[in-house]
């Protein structure tokens, strides 16, 4: 498969908020979040549709999603932490993690265009925080 904008993130030839890296897959800051620590759940290798994925990788992906929404919800004051698998934006399997408090939180029209970076960072602290406290040992700083 061809070279997408998440390898590149990835690959750090594009910058990313990184809070989670292991050896199948990456945990990132979007730039345009639904709400704070909005986190997207991505497998190093640049598979398409989510359904062309393992068992294994999709069992994998599912248990950091499970690991950051646990983050989320002890860093941020949400009704829920909701789990989304869209796959229109970018042609590389992601999914996206974030704290909900109804039905619209969910809605990408609602994103945020411009976070700012002071917004990014904190919430990328708050998470990597979380994440620490919960003793996971995916836990990255880079970004």
């Amino acid at each position: 498969m061809a070279e997408t904008l998440f390898t590149k993130i990835i690959d750090g030839e594009l910058p990313g908020r990184f809070v989670w890296e292991d050896d199948v897959c990456v945990a990132f800051l979007t730039i345009n979040p639904l709400t704070p620590g909005h986190t997207l759940v991505v497998p190093r290798e640049p598979v398409d549709h989510w359904i062309d994925a393992s068992a294994e990788l999709r069992s994998h992906l599912f248990d950091v999603a499970h690991t950051i929404s646990r983050a989320i919800d002890a860093a941020f004051d949400h009704e829920r932490v909701g789990l989304a698998i869209a796959g229109l934006e970018v042609p590389h399997l992601h999914s996206h993690v974030a704290g909900i408090d109804s039905i619209e939180d969910l809605n990408f029209a609602n994103a945020d265009p411009d976070p700012g970076d002071e917004s990014l960072a904190a919430a990328a602290t708050a998470l990597r925080n979380a994440l620490r406290e919960q003793g996971a040992d995916g836990v990255s700083d880079r970004g």
